[in-house]
């Protein structure tokens, strides 16, 4: 892989489902907004397809004509703008979360996720209750209505996996099967969930002791999501969004850390079993 293709192509793909959605969503057809913009055929489905570049001009313009809120056009925005750029890309807030994440777009599109999670149990994994309380953790401040929204959208993530269609490898540190929610309930419900989704033929699960001492993602959770057609991209998270990378040597520093890290952590018979004896202890 060569810088050149990096990064744009799928970031196009972001954009055009964005723009697909929100045509659907206000009734258009392609004949309405040739008449309204003047675009030809041709250059909209080239923008849906994600083959073409989108201006920040075009991708207003096509959000206003389907009624997008000042939100929403300032995301499109963003869009058009990050498809032209390579290497690292930022996202801040979680203001349009509710609407359409940058990142679960992503993640339709991926075909294969590769994941190491140090605090917590991976998000695909997540229960209803445990999930709620990650979000509460988070974002004390936030009404409950905004929460269960957030978590009805990490259950509907969690389709993929449970369908077959998207392949997740996850290492997860033991930190996060021993971080209580200060429910043992919930605690035991949630590894019993992960125990079950370890079973399922397209999820690789390891998990990372104690015992094997300092590595080489310390203090570093990451996903590494692969596409069929486009480059990888990694998706590190933050307080106050997320960082994308795209560039070949961010590529293969990741996919040579995640390398160590599934020859340090236990393999899918013995990771199971560590997994009962934390619920044993609780």
């Amino acid at each position: 892989m060569t810088q050149g293709n990096t990064g744009p192509g799928v970031r196009r793909r972001l954009l055009a489902k964005a723009l697909i959605q929100l045509r659907e969503q206000a009734g258009k057809s392609f004949d309405d907004v040739v008449e309204a913009l003047a675009f030809s055929k041709s250059k909209i489905s080239r923008i849906e397809a994600g083959g073409t570049g989108v201006s920040i001009v075009d991708a207003r313009a096509l959000g206003q004509l389907y009624g997008a809120d000042a939100d929403t056009l300032a995301w499109l925005e963003r869009l058009a703008r990050i498809a032209k750029q390579r290497g690292r890309w930022h996202v801040f807030g979680d203001g349009l979360v509710d609407w359409f994440s940058d990142f679960v777009v992503l993640e339709s599109e991926a075909s294969m996720i590769n994941t190491f999670e140090i605090d917590l149990i991976p998000g695909l994994f997540q229960t209803e209750e445990y999930a709620a309380m990650v979000l509460r953790a988070y974002s004390p401040d936030v009404p409950d209505d905004v929460v269960q929204r957030k978590v009805a959208l990490r259950q509907t993530r969690q389709n993929r996996v449970t369908d077959g269609s998207l392949s997740v490898w996850a290492i997860v540190d033991e930190a996060a099967l021993r971080r209580t929610t200060g429910d043992p309930a919930v605690d035991r419900r949630q590894l019993e969930r992960l125990l079950a989704m370890s079973l399922l033929t397209n999820v690789v699960l390891q998990i990372l002791p104690f015992g094997k001492g300092l590595h080489m993602a310390m203090g570093t959770a990451f996903s590494l999501l692969r596409f069929h057609g486009y480059p990888s991209i990694v998706y590190v998270d933050n307080l106050t969004g997320g960082v994308y990378l795209d560039e070949e040597a961010d590529l293969e520093r990741y996919s040579l850390v995640l390398d160590h890290l599934r020859a340090a952590a236990l393999n899918v018979r013995e990771s199971a079993e560590f997994i009962k004896g934390v619920i044993a202890d609780l």
